[in-house]
């Protein structure tokens, strides 16, 4: 069974109209596409953080250290310290001025959650003022 839509005329009209409906289903299956692939093109990039081409800034006269040694283990300045004796020793190095900026430098081969956790026992020391201390790359 068929059926004539022209009702009678054999030859067909031409339409100078575009149809936009396959151009509109293109667009909607890229805008999918993009938006799936978009989060997916985000991905972890390996970082060297020790060094770093970044101005030096001025240091002051006595500045405080807290080193992170490969071993995991703690020094405030030269002294080293076990990490449950971290507070009470910034307390007593500072004379009690949790505004004193400590300067956290660690080995490059320190994973970056005891970096974080040793960040963290800072911060629940009361100390929040940390500069992270790096080797300047001379270029």
């Amino acid at each position: 069974m068929s059926v004539r839509l022209d009702h009678g005329k054999d030859e067909l009209d031409e339409v100078h109209e575009i149809n936009v409906t396959p151009f509109i289903d293109v667009i909607l299956v890229l805008l999918i596409i993009f938006m799936i692939a978009a989060p997916l093109a985000t991905v972890d990039i390996s970082v060297d953080l020790p060094s770093s081409t970044a101005e030096p800034q001025p240091r002051p006269d006595k500045p405080l250290y807290l080193t992170v040694k490969p071993d995991l283990s703690l020094a405030v300045g030269d002294t080293p310290i076990a990490r449950g004796q971290l507070s009470a020793a910034l307390e007593q190095t500072t004379h009690g001025d949790r505004q004193t900026r400590i300067f956290l430098r660690a080995d490059k081969v320190v994973p970056y959650g005891e970096l974080m956790e040793v960040m963290n026992l800072l911060r629940a020391a009361g100390f929040l003022k940390i500069a992270l201390v790096g080797v300047e790359k001379t270029s």
